[in-house]
């Protein structure tokens, strides 16, 4: 029996950040009942503190779409957590997904605030989300150019305080596969607890799939993705590559007992996935796309 990688989609959330691209509450659910169609294990809706719109389409989507948990991303606010779950709730299933910066630069600049701060504040969010589900996702952004003694004190702090899921963000597509996958074994290591380790890759240097498929193998057991890689700036890992690299290449990432690695993912709707999305966001697929462009599968010679 296959051990599960788990598909965890910010196309709604992440992708949607693209520049362009806004969708309305009536697109958003259509593409997420697809994406259930599709079979991905976790669904991040939105933002729900963001807008008023955001909200709502979160909400909506937690109300009628089964199969997938649904997510909402928050600040470490308390009042943000509020606003998230409150949007969440309905589902089936639910996770608060807490994020703060952990990257000096962030620290100083963006949140003006000392290491001490940011580990505390990260606590208290991850045990304020706990109050609301037991599905708690904790995200250090920025963690690629983060000090890494740091970052993992503050990763054992939200351990601590109920964190379920550490999602280690490569935020401006810093990190090379091999050192982004022993960043990775590494924070195993020294970070105890039980937790799933997650990739959140963005693909600025064109490396946000071998970034994640590099993690997969070092450990990680969910990968942040989205369709067509769609998202802020040059995108996210693209969800059909992803998926079907572990699927196509089990031989490379099978355990040492011989166990397979799979995804839930039903390759037979990748295709129409990503059409949806295309359609409705108006990026249009490149022809050379791997998997799902028109080209993908017409071969010549070389």
């Amino acid at each position: 029996m296959a051990e599960p990688v788990i598909i965890f989609d910010t196309t709604l959330r992440d992708g949607e950040q693209s520049p362009g691209i806004s969708l309305d509450t009536g697109e958003k659910l259509e593409i997420a009942e697809q994406l259930a169609r599709l079979g991905v294990d976790y669904l991040e809706a939105g933002f729900p503190v963001a807008s008023q719109g955001d909200f709502e389409a979160v909400e909506a989507i937690a109300k009628s779409v089964r199969g997938p948990v649904i997510t909402g991303l928050s600040r470490t606010a308390r009042a943000d957590i509020d606003r998230c779950w409150e949007a969440v709730q309905h589902a089936e299933r639910s996770r608060i997904h807490v994020f703060i910066a952990t990257s000096e630069t962030h620290m100083k600049h963006k949140l003006k605030m000392t290491p001490d701060q940011v580990k505390a504040e990260a606590a208290a969010a991850v045990a304020h989300a706990r109050q609301y589900t037991g599905d708690v996702e904790f995200s250090p952004e920025d963690a690629s150019r983060s000090d890494f003694d740091f970052m993992c004190e503050v990763l054992r702090a939200a351990v601590d305080a109920g964190a379920t899921t550490l999602n280690i963000p490569d935020t401006v597509g810093y990190g090379i596969p091999e050192e982004y996958a022993a960043r990775l074994a590494r924070i195993r290591e020294v970070v105890p607890g039980d937790y799933i380790i997650s990739t959140h890759c963005h693909d600025d240097l064109g490396l946000a799939v071998a970034n994640s498929l590099a993690a997969v193998k070092a450990g990680a057991r969910q990968v942040e993705v989205a369709i067509n890689g769609i998202g802020e700036r040059a995108g996210n890992a693209a969800l059909e590559e992803v998926v079907m690299a572990i699927r196509t290449r089990s031989d490379y990432f099978a355990l040492p007992d011989g166990t397979l690695l799979d995804t839930n993912v039903k390759a037979e709707e990748l295709a129409k996935t990503s059409r949806l999305v295309s359609r409705l966001t108006g990026y249009p697929v490149q022809y050379n796309k791997a998997v799902v462009g028109r080209n993908a599968f017409a071969h010549e010679a070389g």
